[in-house]
């Protein structure tokens, strides 16, 4: 009998500590900061959000998930990033450039994972694509520029004049604006910049380029992305075609983009977040980019942009929007 009762107890104490070790495992916080809501940026944190689910780590669980976005304000950002720190968070995820640097400025101790970072060596989160040693970690979003301008010499075969929108103030932009110049140049083409600093800046700045430019590139600036209807117009009104790098700007007037999948960026981001609150340090994990570019087409925007397409890109596209 006491045999039975010595078991039973330690089957009963096993059964609790195994309890409170899983109720220990997602009893953590995972805090996101982004600089602005649009489509890419929000499919990288439900992306992130549902490697967590997968792995496990879920609010009924015991995670604590928290997500705030700057709106576009870098000085929110840092608000944002302080907060988290203040909030003894295990992991940030930082997805964009302006809220990884604020919450590298934040804290030197707190493990950040960034994602959709162009050039995260420019932004001065790494020191180089290898294991950082430090607390930070993560995943970029950089494209090969060189089959940017293949695609937009697909598209206007004749173009000599790129016009790009961007934030100057942004980083990855600004990398992005002098790598196209020089690949430019080398083709004997030019690029025509105009400057956005602000969302509301972004109409302005495209109707600056009329009669400038025979065709509108844009990357995956936040503020551009973000005002995109502003820039469709001028295009359409304008005849001036528009190809961007985020396949989300696709299906909101552009002729075409090539591009990462952001959802996927997502779930690579949040694999890496699991990595670290299951104890692997930030530190050691080396940096990554996405290899799986995907190649989304509009018809109709080519259509309303002046632009007929060759049967055969059309049949390459990974997805035809409608």
């Amino acid at each position: 009998m006491k045999s039975k009762s010595v078991t039973k107890v330690l089957a009963g104490l096993f059964t609790s500590l195994s309890l409170c070790a899983a109720a220990s495992v997602s009893a953590q916080t995972v805090s996101v900061s982004s600089i602005v809501e649009h489509p890419a940026l929000d499919s990288i944190r439900d992306g992130v959000k549902h490697s967590l689910e997968q792995a496990g780590y879920t609010e009924a669980k015991g995670l604590k998930w928290q997500f705030q976005t700057a709106q576009g304000n870098t000085a929110i950002a840092t608000q944002i990033a302080r907060k988290f720190v203040g909030d003894n968070s295990d992991v940030i995820v930082a997805i964009s450039t302006p809220s990884a640097q604020a919450v590298l400025a934040a804290s030197k101790s707190v493990p950040i994972v960034y994602s959709a970072v162009t050039d995260p060596v420019a932004a001065q989160l790494v020191s180089s694509f290898e294991a950082s040693g430090t607390n930070v970690t993560g995943v970029s979003d950089a494209l090969a520029l060189e089959k940017q301008l293949e695609l937009i010499k697909k598209i206007v075969p004749d173009a000599k004049n790129v016009g790009m929108v961007y934030n100057p103030g942004e980083a990855n932009s600004a990398v992005v604006v002098e790598r196209m110049k020089a690949l430019l140049s080398a083709e004997d083409m030019s690029l025509v910049e105009a400057t956005a600093a602000r969302t509301v800046d972004v109409g302005a700045a495209a109707r600056s380029l009329v009669g400038k430019v025979d065709v509108i590139y844009t990357n995956t600036d936040n503020n551009v992305v973000s005002a995109y209807e502003s820039l469709v117009k001028v295009g359409n009104d304008a005849n001036i075609p528009l190809i961007a790098s985020d396949t989300d700007s696709v299906g909101r007037g552009a002729i075409a983009a090539l591009g990462v999948n952001y959802y996927d960026l997502g779930l690579q981001t949040g694999e890496i977040v699991v990595r670290i609150l299951k104890g692997e340090k930030p530190g050691d994990i080396a940096s990554q980019t996405s290899n799986k570019l995907e190649l989304f087409v509009n018809p109709g925007a080519a259509e309303k942009q002046g632009v007929e397409l060759d049967p055969e890109f059309l049949q390459s596209a990974t997805k035809i929007v409608e």
